[in-house]
């Protein structure tokens, strides 16, 4: 049997691509779903040192996710991330230093430790509610973004250090902020340079502050564990396969990827959830059944397999807007993808964006249905399985998927069990972010407690009619 040979790939002609490679580091949703329409899901863009190959499509990822590792290299000339999380982090860490890294920092995640966390993320979320009806006025419009962000922000740091660290969580926010913001930067702002007084500069000096956070926690638990079998940082430690530094940059590399992704994922999931006529309703009435009031007894891992409904907004929220909407790898070696020659050297970005809006996988795929997971067929749900790619897949794929699952599926039932939440607009908003994809804007909502006032259903231009409580 023959045997075709790799195609080159497709790409745009020579005079667009400086237009194309210019904005896909600015709005890459755009540029995404251009070279799309008029390539397909795998596509090639640039020329030399710059050349990268867009790729897209669910079967054409499948086998991508399938290759060894040691065809790829994360610790490539384009990746910034070190800068940010540390050159040992093990998101930008090849071979045996990555296997080594990754494994230890996988142990931590183990299904008893998430499992144990389930309680404190229901807890978290009615702190953070308690303290969010405190401030509410009348009429008054709350931003969940930022909202959503200081709850993911107490999570993430209970679950790494535990009760000890919770006091500082605003400082930890805080020394984060620009580091992220300085990775939405332009390529041109994160050129390497040793001057003082830049922005590099201070994002250097906020990694050193959280260096020392993180430095005293360690001699910490060295000098007085507390045997907290669900403190993360204890367990790296104990477990001594790392040194301090490693360690280090792993626990800076969970923080970041942990609190910003989810926090994005978070808003988009409570626009969407929001837009739809009745879905709050449904959300609130399986939260009632299945939580419970909160004087209840503490949820487990059985609770969280009965929230269906928030399982199901939860992965469509992340179908159509992935934390990530590229992510980068660079080829080792020449590898076919898809039928596509992908020569070594070349940048790979593979998009959970485009796989997640393939018509081919999802009938009318722009509109957001949770209930287009219920009642699949082998065929429907093979086809859903190998384009729902928000986490990756395979050896380097998101070692917190599963807690950052668990945060959006708790809190999103709880905030629909005890508040009122409606979007000031029906427009869904642009995504803006090249490294964590946000709504532009924040996700503006009219809140009140549960059942305390009427409703605003919002108009295309942000105003809105008043209606009975309840949807």
């Amino acid at each position: 049997m023959t045997v075709d040979e790799p195609r080159p790939l497709p790409h745009p002609a020579w005079r667009d691509q400086p237009g194309h490679l210019r904005r896909i580091f600015q709005t890459p949703h755009v540029v995404l779903d251009d070279l799309n329409a008029q390539f397909g899901p795998v596509c090639g863009l640039g020329a030399g040192p710059a050349r990268m190959a867009i790729v897209g499509d669910p079967d054409a990822l499948r086998e991508l996710f399938a290759m060894p590792n040691t065809s790829f290299r994360w610790n490539h000339k384009f990746n910034v991330l070190g800068f940010v999380v540390g050159k040992q982090s093990m998101i930008v860490s090849d071979g045996d230093d990555h296997r080594r890294r990754r494994s230890s920092v996988q142990s931590a995640f183990s299904r008893r430790r998430l499992n144990g966390w389930i309680p404190m993320i229901v807890e978290q979320t009615d702190a953070a509610i308690d303290r969010l009806v405190e401030r509410l006025e009348p009429d008054s419009t709350v931003d969940m973004y930022p909202a959503g962000r200081a709850l993911v922000l107490q999570i993430v740091v209970r679950s790494l250090f535990g009760e000890r660290m919770s006091q500082r969580c605003n400082e930890i926010g805080d020394l984060f902020q620009r580091p992220q913001d300085y990775l939405e930067s332009s390529a041109f702002r994160q050129f390497p340079h040793p001057f003082p007084h830049t922005a590099r500069a201070r994002v250097r000096a906020d990694r050193q502050a959280l260096d020392a956070i993180i430095d005293a926690e360690i001699a910490h638990r060295r000098a007085h564990p507390t045997g907290d079998p669900l403190d993360i940082l204890e367990t790296l430690v104990a477990d001594g396969s790392m040194t301090d530094a490693e360690i280090r940059d792993q626990v800076a590399t969970l923080i970041g990827a942990g609190y910003d992704t989810t926090s994005a994922s978070l808003a988009w999931m409570l626009i969407r959830a929001t837009l739809v006529p009745g879905l709050w309703d449904r959300l609130r009435a399986e939260a009632d059944r299945v939580l419970g009031p909160p004087t209840d007894a503490a949820p487990d891992a059985s609770t969280l397999a009965e929230l269906d409904l928030a399982n199901r907004v939860m992965r469509e929220s992340v179908r159509l807007h992935p934390a990530g909407v590229l992510s980068p790898r660079e080829a080792a070696v020449d590898v076919s993808v898809g039928g596509y020659l992908i020569p070594k050297g070349t940048l790979i970005l593979w998009s959970a964006h485009l796989a997640g809006r393939n018509a081919d996988a999802w009938p009318d795929p722009l509109e957001f249905d949770p209930d287009r997971f219920v009642g699949l067929d082998d065929r429907q749900r093979a086809l859903a399985d190998m384009a729902w790619v928000p986490f990756g897949r395979g050896a380097r794929n998101c070692i917190g998927f599963a807690l950052a699952q668990m945060e959006l599926i708790l809190i999103v039932a709880r905030l629909a069990q005890r508040l009122d939440v409606n979007p000031v607009s029906s427009n869904i908003p642009d995504p803006v972010g090249m490294v964590v994809n946000r709504p532009t804007g924040g996700a503006p909502m009219r809140v009140t407690r549960r059942g305390d006032s009427a409703t605003t259903v919002p108009d295309g231009d942000g105003h809105g009619t008043v209606c009975s409580a309840g949807r």
